[in-house]
């Protein structure tokens, strides 16, 4: 019986290695075979989880013709592969991708590195802080000041606590958004959220359209859920949104769902003006496209002199197309997983229905600290605290960056958490793959974008300053140059740091 669980095409395998583009060699620099090459590169896909373990890999002489090689070169890929236990074979099934005894499991999103590993390795692969204090502490203080009368109840409240739906509706009205308690559903962070969003109006083989670049963790929820993904262009630096692009794919492609963040976009960082977000919505109306705006980054104003652009849902007055997302957890604590829709009511009703089939709720104690930190002007305090920081360690980030990797481009975004970096001709998932070995974790561009896309990108979050900023920037140059080399399967260890 065969022991492979899914399969990758000749072709979409061409695609995924055609994606990983190397600096070109200078003067001295020995190329590896063409086999090697090929093995290195399936290698990567899998060690990315771009393409699965345990996916069924084309026959040789597929293979061999997608990419205009030899079926020797082909074949003696994959038998590197299996000598390194990257590769499984048998007679009659064909050959399947493995991990080697020992490794983990290669990460499908950005998962955050475990604590005890933090002291021997940088970890810039999860765009989190700390959490703020001492209004964490006080929130729960006040959340189970407030818990006696709820602990005497079921404690099932599929659409949210009614305190915390008033709280955050009123929270929208204030901005100039009149919106009702019944136009809120609480969820277990905007993950949740979206989740939910996306089995109600997807489901398996829709069509979403997504910006390329976007949120991993987000992408890789819908690919998982079925959904045919379809990437529209981000303009270059921090221009953000061609919605002239836009207006197109929608038009042509007619996607059930497309999803934004417009308030300084993951992982790029822009911020989509007024204008633009009134034609995104527009366009979405016109297709009959349900707009997801994710607003997690919404409050991370990072210099004083932006002006906060009005929310998506400010343009959908009839509240017909737009659906918006929020959470707590980017601008306050991402251990704090309460995230929120709004929505029309009856979008609100059809998804908390469907909730009974998921998560049931979300967590009442976290609710309410929530709601105390929104009642009490907690929640402002700390995200002005939470400012801060995040704008000290990007400048000390961006100094360090520029400072060891002159050749690396970017441009500095006015908010959110995030860096998105073009690296000189450098492969993102090599140097990904290289700075595991010199402590230094990161995530490659591919990550974040469609079928290969962004190969010569990573993504450095502003969750370190000071001296560990300087010390990732220089564990990044050193990965940097174990690329150069062509010395990724090798390399220099890791040393401890502590700050």
């Amino acid at each position: 019986m065969a022991q492979w669980t899914s399969a990758v095409g000749a072709g979409q395998l061409a695609r995924l290695l055609g994606s990983q583009q190397d600096r070109p060699a200078g003067p001295g620099t020995r190329r590896p075979p063409a086999y090697r090459a090929l093995a290195d590169g399936i290698r990567l896909l899998v060690l990315e989880g771009r393409v699965p373990v345990a996916a069924r890999l084309p026959a040789e002489r597929e293979l061999a013709l997608a990419l205009t090689v030899s079926r020797t070169t082909v074949a003696a890929a994959y038998e590197a592969l299996r000598a390194e236990g990257f590769l499984e074979s048998r007679r009659g099934a064909g050959s399947w991708t493995a991990v080697p005894a020992g490794n983990p499991l290669p990460a499908r999103g950005l998962e955050p590195l475990p604590p005890e590993a933090l002291g021997s390795v940088i970890d810039l692969g999860c765009a989190a802080l700390p959490a703020p204090e001492p209004w964490l502490t006080r929130a729960v203080q006040g959340a189970l000041e407030e818990l006696p009368p709820y602990a005497h109840t079921h404690g099932d409240y599929p659409a949210g606590l009614p305190a915390l739906r008033t709280m955050i509706a009123e929270r929208y009205t204030a901005r100039g958004i009149p919106t009702m308690p019944e136009q809120i559903m609480v969820t277990t962070g905007a993950m949740g959220a979206i989740d939910a969003i996306s089995h109600l109006f997807g489901g398996r083989g829709e069509r979403i359209a997504v910006e390329s670049p976007s949120y991993a963790n987000i992408l890789q929820l819908m690919r998982e859920a079925g959904a045919r993904l379809v990437p529209v262009a981000m303009a270059e630096g921090l221009a953000g949104w061609d919605v002239d692009r836009w207006r197109q794919v929608l038009r042509e492609a007619a996607p059930r769902i497309a999803y934004v963040v417009a308030d300084f976009h993951n992982p790029t960082g822009a911020l989509a003006d007024d204008d633009q977000r009134r034609r995104l919505v527009d366009a979405a109306r016109a297709a009959g496209t349900v707009l997801v705006a994710d607003e997690t980054m919404s409050e991370l104003r990072l210099d004083d002199d932006v002006e906060r652009p009005r929310p998506v849902c400010a343009f959908d007055p009839a509240g017909s197309t737009v659906v918006t997302v929020g959470s707590a957890s980017k601008a306050f604590w991402a251990g704090m997983r309460i995230g929120w829709v709004r929505a029309a009511p009856d979008v609100v009703r059809s998804l908390v229905a469907a909730r009974a089939y998921a998560d049931m709720g979300t967590p009442v104690l976290e609710q309410l600290a929530v709601n105390w930190l929104f009642s009490t002007g907690g929640w402002e305090q700390a995200v002005t605290v939470r400012r801060a920081q995040a704008r000290q360690n990007r400048d000390e980030l961006v100094a360090a960056v520029r400072r060891e990797l002159p050749d690396w481009e970017f441009e500095v975004p006015r908010g959110g958490l995030t860096l998105w970096v073009r690296t000189g001709g450098l492969s993102g998932s090599r140097l990904a793959e290289a700075g595991e070995r010199v402590g230094v974790r990161v995530p490659s561009g591919p990550r974040f974008g469609v079928d290969g896309a962004f190969e010569g990108y990573v993504r450095l979050p502003f969750t370190v300053g000071g001296a560990v900023a300087e010390e990732a920037a220089a564990r990044l140059a050193a990965a940097a140059r174990l690329v150069e080399k062509g010395g990724v399967g090798g390399g220099e260890a890791p040393r401890t740091f502590v700050a």
